[in-house]
């Protein structure tokens, strides 16, 4: 059942006050609400020194996929595991480290390209802590509002480009695919594994849940009403562990129907309370398997590898990764 933790209040330390004009702690674009997504789900930290990664790019069914495997397979049996990222997408180096890390646990894991090669725009490099500790000029402060509504605003149209009925049929589609190339793995997890990472997550949530065939298919939005005796597929997903959400209703979260683990950020915009309780309480009602923390004094996008200065946030990425891997090993 719930293992929930209740947060404190505390700010964030990943970017200074001046340069907060969002509602995301170290974030410059101005809050826009949960459906709308920030710097820390549009652009990388700095790879950690020294990493590579170790899988590789192909195709299934024209989708890009990164693929990352166990050093012992297929001489050892090991589980399947879909890895949904934020808007940086499968190219991201971090993306493909998060991807490697797990495999080097017994995961065979595919990354799809949720964006059909569309990652989300993102008009800044990362910074190191040092630059984003430099306060800025006041001309300086209208200058990067300005630029973050023009960023918020082509972030937002990017949204608008994928949405689940974009998205879904696209997901079906690699699951196709994986359920024969790597029927192995599959049959010895039980089924399909993923994790869910900002705008994944919300992916993961839905392909945990009792879809109707037509939503799953793109044909219609999952908030209209379906048709009286429209058929569902049932969930695609066995497991599933998502961490700091966007995007994500009520609803993705109370339709869930496999154990789900959350990690969640502390006054996350993004990710907002009430929508995150409402979930966690229908959780708590349909009596469904979950797992809950929240994280303080990280910024959104935390638990995806990358590196800061903060060593407190280092750690705590490291936490969220073993909290979310020990999950799906027990299920």
């Amino acid at each position: 059942m719930a293992d929930e933790e209740v947060a404190t209040k505390a700010p964030e330390s990943d970017a200074t006050e001046a340069q907060n004009v969002s509602g995301i702690p170290g974030d410059t674009k101005p809050d826009q609400g949960a459906a709308s997504m920030g710097e820390h789900c549009t652009s990388d930290r700095p790879t950690p020194g020294g990493e590579t990664p170790t899988g590789e790019i192909t195709k299934f069914h024209d989708i890009e996929v990164y693929i990352t495997k166990p050093a012992d397979y297929p001489h050892s049996p090991c589980k399947l595991l879909l890895l949904l990222t934020g808007g940086t997408g499968i190219h991201s180096t971090n993306n493909q480290l998060q991807a490697d890390k797990f495999a080097t646990e017994g995961f065979l894991v595919v990354m799809p390209d949720q964006f059909a090669g569309d990652p989300a725009p993102s008009a800044t490099t990362t910074a190191t802590q040092g630059q984003a500790d430099e306060q800025p000029s006041l001309i300086e402060q209208v200058k990067l509002g300005v630029a973050g509504i023009a960023k918020s605003f082509t972030i937002d149209m990017w949204l608008a480009r994928h949405t689940p009925e974009k998205v879904l049929p696209l997901l079906n589609n690699v699951i196709t695919s994986v359920k024969e190339e790597f029927a192995d793995a599959v049959a010895n997890g039980g089924g399909i594994y993923a994790v869910g990472y900002c705008f994944g997550a919300k992916y993961a949530l839905m392909l945990g849940s009792d879809l109707h065939k037509d939503v799953a298919a793109g044909q219609r939005d999952p908030a209209t009403e379906a048709e009286e005796g429209m058929a569902k597929q049932g969930p695609q997903i066995k497991c599933g562990a998502i961490a700091h959400a966007t995007g994500v209703s009520k609803e993705d979260m109370a339709n869930c129907e496999v154990p789900t683990c959350v990690v969640a950020v502390e006054d996350d915009p993004l990710f907002p309370d009430h929508v995150r309780n409402a979930g966690l309480e229908a959780m708590k009602t349909k009596g469904l398997d979950h797992q809950f923390k929240v994280y303080t004094d990280v910024p959104h996008g935390f638990a995806v590898m990358g590196s800061y200065e903060d060593q407190s946030i280092m750690t705590k990425q490291t936490e969220a990764y073993d909290q979310m891997l020990a999950w799906l090993k027990a299920h």
